[in-house]
């Protein structure tokens, strides 16, 4: 048995399998930003008809995420958005009562922890936890010391910080000297609870060679945050301790899309056929 530097076994929160696949959720543009064009009620509703359609198929959690509220602001959101994801995120765990998480982008950590908090959620996902790095919204400096006093702050200590490192859709110039290792490691040091690999955009996975590194670095579970499918899934089953899917479950493979109930289902059995 392995510890991290809590002394506890490092495990992923709630879940029952030990290596959880977890379905996203790209909630509807929020109130306020670019692209919003419907009241949260029908935007509640998307979210828990697509969180229904990932229970029922046999996922074991759910994540949700503003991700359609592009342009992104950096490190903080508005009061409206925490809102608005406080209610939908809550409408979705009373629904399925499934383990669920929340990243609020880009960059909002805070604001995460705070949705998670009131909406009685497991974790969130954070970037920018340790080091720094510019994404297209800018700068990313590292949050852990803040975030977690706030956790602490707001006795919100159970919700689980999984932390994206190397983080797809952005430049890592600054820490090229740095490297998936020691910064997986950082997040050990920095006390966070999981740690997440991605590729180098939304829809491409992360080498297999990534995800062995991060795992030398940290005993703390590692996730595949991006790319994973049907077709490539046995070259991380045996290494990856989780797995967040989204684009894999959309139609056309594509996560703007809706939810796709036989692609949740081929990728399951996949799952099984590979284990």
């Amino acid at each position: 048995m392995t510890y991290n530097v809590r002394g506890m076994p490092p495990r992923l929160g709630a879940f029952r399998s030990s290596k959880p696949i977890i379905g996203m959720i790209h909630v509807g543009a929020l109130p306020g930003t670019p692209a919003a064009s419907q009241p949260l009620r029908l935007i509640q509703a998307q979210a828990v008809r697509e969180a229904g359609i990932y229970r029922d198929a046999g996922v074991d959690g759910v994540m949700l995420e503003n991700m359609h509220d592009t342009p992104y602001l950096r490190g903080a959101v508005g009061p409206e958005i925490v809102a608005a994801m406080a209610v939908i995120a809550r409408a979705v765990k009373d629904a399925v009562r499934l383990p669920c998480g929340v990243q609020i982008l880009a960059g909002a950590n805070r604001e995460a922890m705070a949705v998670a908090h009131a909406a009685d959620l497991d974790f969130v996902r954070v970037e920018g936890f340790a080091f720094a790095h510019v994404a297209d919204e800018g700068i990313i400096e590292s949050s852990a010391a803040d975030l977690l006093r706030y956790r602490r702050q707001i006795g919100a200590d159970r919700v689980q910080v999984w932390a994206d490192i190397k983080k797809k859709h952005s430049s890592h110039a600054i820490t090229a000297d740095v490297g998936l290792a020691e910064t997986a490691h950082a997040v050990e040091f920095m006390r966070g609870d999981a740690v997440i690999i991605t590729g180098a955009i939304t829809g491409v996975a992360p080498r297999p060679a990534d995800v062995a590194l991060a795992k030398r670095g940290t005993r703390l579970p590692v996730l595949l945050g991006s790319g994973i499918s049907a077709a490539n899934l046995s070259a991380f089953v045996a290494t990856a301790d989780g797995f967040i899917v989204g684009s894999e479950f959309k139609r056309g493979g594509h996560w703007s899309a809706r939810v796709d109930p036989a692609r949740v289902r081929r990728f399951l059995r996949a799952v099984e056929a590979a284990r």
